[in-house]
């Protein structure tokens, strides 16, 4: 008999039996204070956390937007209540949320409504589609979107000749799949006043004919000529474009993106768009919307107003240029292209604008994004980096390059050095193998979309789409990532295949590393205690499947906040 017991035979009576009947409840284990409940939980999972001090578990608990516990489905049993969302993986794997570093969201929601020719295979299907097109648009409309691919039938450009007769009451801008040219028909031009007196544009080029006219082809900068007479959406369109991005990234996992401004569309509109629906309770994509470089003193101003934004949506970074795309030969390069000798590129603006834009922005405590494919563009922006950093004091910058596709070899260490993370999209290492070696030989090759490189330095590299560029798919994006085989599959042990990087590395790139690129990882990246419930669940086990098989696996569920916002069909 245990001593406690024995007070109860003491002659002490009926108070002494009432204290230790008090004190025996009070250790009871039924008596334990009752957990509150989750309100989702998903069990039975193959868990990748991203939490390098507990990378694996079996189960996820969320109260309201937060995760309160992450372990064995054991262990989360108990915060299951009566109200409790309970999602059973029965095995599959379940992510942090991907995040997307760099979309064109509300250009990639209005193309999903546009015409589509991405996969157009000669110039005659090119003009059909067009053609079709305009049969179901209203006289007047303007005809965009596209994303055509010139590569595909040989690699002429397009003109307007191929158009202009199933296009006469329709303007068309149609652009190529990098962004960096589009084609114009006579509609078009005749409205921007684009003709063969038009003087040529810093930045950017008017593709001329022999007679000099214009082919109806504008290159970067030139492209601003027809931007300026486009008229803008409604906000009821706008509404329309986020509501269709925000469900085709939530189709892919995707619960954040870095949304860079697009020439085509007024970011301030877009800004409009976001908060709009923040306000309204609608997002069910968290956005961090950067503003354009040029523009840095309007956005020091409204943050000084409205400030950085919440967990929905963040403002703070500035996206500027410094070259084209190769696609286009517009990509700054030291040496000329391999197929064009007489060309290297070029920068977009001068480059002394350009420092004093960067400089300007930093000192007004903004985040400089910056655009460079070249290697020239590349070093270039990364010596402006570093003077920033020498001269105006060392403080936790965060300065990006966006793409950086085609490294030096001599300025790879100095991504580390200097602490600049590389913004990068697999998904174009495997649509631009297909055709790069041609345009820039075998040996800048080596250097190009440099994952394993970087990632081995120690640099911090984050990866995206480019969407509407390329499809906004992590999934496709981890794959291209780990297997570098191209999309005509030409490339079977991959394209440059020492930059092959493993399934957790380009995990990695897709969570925890697009939080620190926005300054978030103390939120997001990771599924653990106190994080946002962002997650994605998947059909398989990503590292336990063939690489080649990753462009197979399809997203089931995208929880956003703790909140169910994507469910694949045949999952219901």
């Amino acid at each position: 008999m245990t001593s406690a017991m024995n007070v109860l035979y003491r002659p002490a009576g009926q108070l002494c039996l009432l204290v230790v009947a008090m004190l025996l409840a009070a250790c009871s284990p039924t008596s334990a204070p009752k957990l509150e409940a989750a309100s989702l939980v998903i069990t039975d999972a193959r868990v990748w956390t991203g939490d390098p001090d507990k990378p694996w578990a079996e189960a996820v608990a969320a109260r309201g937007e937060n995760i309160v516990a992450v372990g064995s489905s054991a262990e989360i049993e108990p915060l299951i209540g009566d109200d409790t969302e309970v999602i059973a993986a029965d095995g599959r794997m379940l992510v942090p949320g991907f995040i997307d570093s760099h979309v064109h969201f509300l250009v990639g929601g209005s193309g999903i409504a546009s015409v589509q020719l991405r996969d157009a295979k000669s110039p005659q299907e090119f003009t059909q589609r067009i053609a079709d097109f305009a049969e179901r648009s209203e006289p007047g409309e303007w005809i965009t979107g596209g994303t055509w691919d010139h590569t595909n039938w040989g690699g002429e450009l397009p003109r307007r000749e191929w158009i202009d007769a199933v296009t006469p009451e329709n303007p068309v801008w149609v652009a190529r799949l990098d962004g960096h040219m589009a084609l114009a028909n006579s509609v078009a031009l005749d409205l921007a006043g684009v003709d063969a007196d038009t003087p040529e544009v810093s930045g950017g080029e008017i593709v001329r004919g022999a007679d000099s006219r214009p082919t109806g082809v504008l290159k970067d900068n030139a492209m601003r000529l027809v931007h300026k007479v486009m008229p803008e959406p409604t906000a009821e369109q706008l509404d329309r474009y986020l509501d269709a991005a925000m469900r085709y990234v939530a189709q892919n996992g995707v619960t954040t993106v870095h949304d860079m401004f697009a020439d085509d569309l007024d970011s301030w509109l877009s800004l409009a768009t976001y908060r709009r629906a923040e306000s309204d309770g609608t997002l069910i994509t968290r956005i961090y919307a950067v503003m354009p470089l040029v523009e840095w003193q309007k956005l020091r101003d409204d943050i000084a107003l409205h400030g950085r934004g919440n967990e929905w949506l963040r403002t703070g970074g500035v996206k500027g240029f410094m070259d084209g795309s190769l696609g286009s030969h517009t990509a700054a390069f030291l040496e000329p292209y391999t197929d064009t000798p007489g060309e290297s590129g070029f920068l977009l603006d001068p480059l002394d604008d350009i420092r004093a834009w960067i400089t300007f922005a930093d000192a007004a405590g903004l985040q400089p994004i910056v655009h460079a494919i070249g290697d020239k563009a590349i070093r270039d922006l990364l010596d402006i980096y570093y003077d920033i950093d020498n001269e105006d004091g060392d403080r936790d910058r965060r300065f990006r390059i966006e793409h950086a596709q085609h490294i030096h070899p001599d300025d790879m260490p100095r991504f580390e050095i200097q602490n600049v993370i590389a913004s990068m999209q697999p998904y174009h290492a495997i649509d631009d193998g297909r055709w790069a070696e041609d345009v820039i030989g075998k040996e800048r090759a080596n250097t190009t979309y440099a994952f394993k490189s970087l990632i081995d330095s120690g640099a911090h590299v984050t990866f995206g789409s480019d969407w509407y560029v390329a499809p906004a798919s992590p999934l496709y994006g981890i794959y291209a990532a780990v297997t570098r085989r191209t999309l005509d599959d030409a490339n079977p042990n991959g394209w440059v295949p020492q930059q092959k990087v493993t399934v957790e590395q380009a995990l990695r790139a897709y969570t925890y590393e697009g939080a620190f690129a926005a300054f978030e990882e103390d939120r997001k990246g990771m599924l653990k205690v106190g994080m946002l419930a962002d997650m994605a669940l998947i059909d398989r086990d990503l590292t336990a499947i063939v690489p080649e098989t990753l462009r197979d696996a399809k997203i089931l569920k995208t929880i956003v906040g703790g909140r169910v916002v994507f469910t694949r069909p045949e999952d219901n």
